[in-house]
Order: structure tokens, then sequence, then C-alpha cells
């Protein structure tokens, strides 16, 4: 769901698989204090999962941060 509203966006990401790799995968939960995923993360700083994302589009917050930033 996250992937899809990125693309509706036109936004550009990169998405790394940190069920394929162990190492990824303790970085990401490092980073995050999480162990879900997606995590995401826009411009180095954790917007959260897909929830947080989602509530960010509601707010009419999201565009601003992918505007000024690469995900």
């Amino acid at each position: 769901m996250a992937k899809r509203l990125l693309n509706q966006k036109q936004v550009d990401f990169d998405e790394i698989n940190v069920l394929a790799n162990p190492t990824k995968r303790s970085q990401m939960e490092k980073r995050s204090q999480r162990r879900t995923v997606p995590q995401i993360f826009i411009n180095g700083d954790h917007i959260g999962g897909f929830d947080d994302l989602y509530a960010l589009e509601q707010k009419g917050q999201l565009d601003s941060l992918i505007t000024s930033s690469a995900v």
C-alpha cells in the first residue's frame, strides 16, 4: 500500500527487501526501533510504517515532505 501511494504521487523511492537480507533488517530495526515492514524514511528521517505515511497524507503534510526530498 505504501508503494502504491508513493507511485500515485510519482515519487522515486528505493525499496530494500529486509526479509531477504538479515544485515539490512538489523540496520532497519536499529534505525526505526521497529520490527515490522515497511519502515519508511524520507530524506533520512524515519516516518514510520504505512499507517504513519497515510496519516501524513490525510493531514496534507506528505506532499511537502516528498517535494523537498527523495524517498
